[in-house]
C-alpha cells in the first residue's frame, strides 16, 4: 500500500535544486524543514530561510502552493497552519528580496494525520442473496435496488437488481470494448465509469436505457465513483480520488489519500457515507475511511466476512474479493460485497476484536 519513495526522491531533487548558488551569481537560500518531511495535520509547519550571514534581506516573502501567506523582514520562523490544508505534498516558497533583487529558496513536505487509523470491524446484520456470475466493479443504492456495474472488456454491462432477492431485473450492455468500473447515481440517471478511453456513460436510473456519455478529462484509468450531490468522485486505483462536476463533468480538484505514515495506494470502490468516503483498497480485506482532506483516520477489518469455510472449493479468494460498497442514506444502511460472491451483507461498523480473536489479558498486579 505505500509508495512513497518516488516521492521523497523527486522533492529531494527539487530542494537539492533550490539549495545550489545560481549561474547569475544570486545568493544561495536553504530553507527549513527538510523537504520531503513528513508533518502531522495537528501542528503547524516552522518554516525559515536560510542564508549567509553577510547577507541582510530587505523581506522575506512566503509562498504555500503559488499563494502568498506572508513576510518576514529576516530570517526569523514564518509558522504555517495546516490543519485545514489537503492531505500530500506541499510546496513552500521563499522569495528573499535585497537591493530590488530576489532571491528564491525552496523546499517540500507531506501533510499526513497525526494519528494512525483507528482499527475498527463489523457486524453482519443481514444478507442478501447475489448473483455469482457478477464480476462487481461498482455498486450502488437507491430506493430498494442495487445499480452493478459488471464485467471485462469482453461483456460489461450496468444492472438493476432487487435488494432482497438478489434478482436482475433489467440489464444494459456497455458499448465498446470497456470492462466496467464504479457506477453513481446523480438525480435520475446512472453514472458509469470504464476502464479507458477516459469516457463515462449515461444511463435512466429506472430503464437502463443509455442517455449519453460524457468525456473525462482527468485520471489515468478510472475505479470506484461515487457523489455528494454536487461533485462527482472517482479513483484510478492509486492514492488519487478526482472529483469532476456532477453536471458538466468539468474537472473539480482531487484528494490524495495518506495514513500516518504515507499515501495508501490501490483505492478502488468508493461510497461516500455521511461526509466521508469509504473505500476498499484492493486485493485486502480493508475499507479505509477516509475524510474530504483525504486523511484516513479509521480502517475497517472486513476479514472472513464471507467465511472461507463457506465457500466454494476451486473459489478463487487472491481474484475474486471485496470490490463493492454500497449505502441506504435514509435507512443508514450499508452494504457490501465482492466479485463472483454468493451474498451482499449489511453490516454494522464496530470497534470490538473481529469475531474468533481473544482480547489480550489484563497484565499482572505487581
Amino acid at each position: 500500500m505505500k509508495n512513497k519513495y518516488l516521492l521523497l526522491i523527486a522533492a529531494g531533487a527539487l530542494f537539492a535544486a533550490c539549495k545550489s548558488k545560481s549561474d547569475n551569481g544570486a545568493i544561495a537560500i536553504t530553507m527549513t524543514p527538510n523537504a520531503g518531511l513528513g508533518v502531522a495535520d495537528n501542528k503547524p509547519v516552522q518554516a525559515m530561510v536560510h542564508y549567509p550571514a553577510s547577507f541582510s534581506p530587505d523581506s522575506v516573502v512566503y509562498y504555500m502552493d503559488s499563494v502568498r501567506i506572508g513576510s518576514k523582514e529576516d530570517s526569523s520562523v514564518m509558522s504555517i497552519r495546516v490543519d485545514t490544508m489537503r492531505m500530500g505534498l506541499r510546496t513552500i516558497m521563499a522569495k528573499v528580496w535585497k537591493d530590488g533583487e530576489v532571491h528564491l529558496g525552496m523546499t517540500t513536505f507531506f501533510k499526513v494525520p497525526a494519528q494512525m487509523p483507528e482499527r475498527l470491524t463489523y457486524n453482519v446484520v443481514n444478507k442478501f442473496p447475489h448473483d455469482t456470475s457478477a464480476d462487481t466493479h461498482g455498486l450502488s443504492y437507491d430506493n430498494g435496488f442495487l445499480y452493478e456495474s459488471v464485467g471485462d472488456t469482453a461483456h460489461a454491462e450496468i444492472r438493476k437488481v432487487d435488494l432482497k432477492t438478489g434478482k436482475v431485473l433489467i440489464r444494459q450492455v456497455l458499448s465498446g470494448s470497456h470492462a466496467a468500473r464504479g457506477n453513481t447515481i446523480v438525480g435520475d440517471k446512472v453514472i458509469v465509469f470504464v476502464d479507458k478511453d477516459r469516457v463515462g456513460y449515461e444511463f435512466d436510473k429506472n430503464t437502463l436505457k443509455p442517455m449519453g456519455q460524457f468525456t473525462r478529462s482527468v485520471g489515468i484509468t478510472a475505479g470506484g465513483a461515487t457523489n455528494d450531490g454536487k461533485k462527482i468522485y472517482f479513483d484510478d486505483g492509486r492514492n488519487r480520488i478526482w472529483t469532476i462536476d456532477k453536471n458538466t463533468y468539468k474537472p473539480a480538484g482531487f484528494i490524495d489519500v495518506y495514513d500516518n505514515e504515507s499515501p495508501v495506494s490501490l483505492i478502488n470502490e468508493l461510497e461516500y457515507v455521511d461526509g466521508k468516503i469509504y473505500a476498499n483498497v484492493y486485493g485486502f480485506d480493508t475499507i479505509v475511511i477516509i475524510d474530504l482532506n483525504g486523511g484516513v483516520n479509521q480502517a475497517i477489518n472486513m476479514m472472513n466476512i464471507w467465511p472461507f469455510k463457506e465457500r466454494p472449493k476451486k473459489f478463487n479468494n487472491e481474484d475474486n474479493v471485496i470490490n463493492g460498497i454500497a449505502y441506504d442514506a435514509q435507512g443508514k444502511r450499508l452494504f457490501v460485497t465482492g466479485r463472483h460472491w454468493s451474498w451482499l451483507f449489511e453490516i454494522k461498523v464496530a470497534k470490538h476484536l473481529p469475531e474468533g480473536i481473544a482480547a489480550p489479558e489484563p497484565a499482572p498486579q505487581q
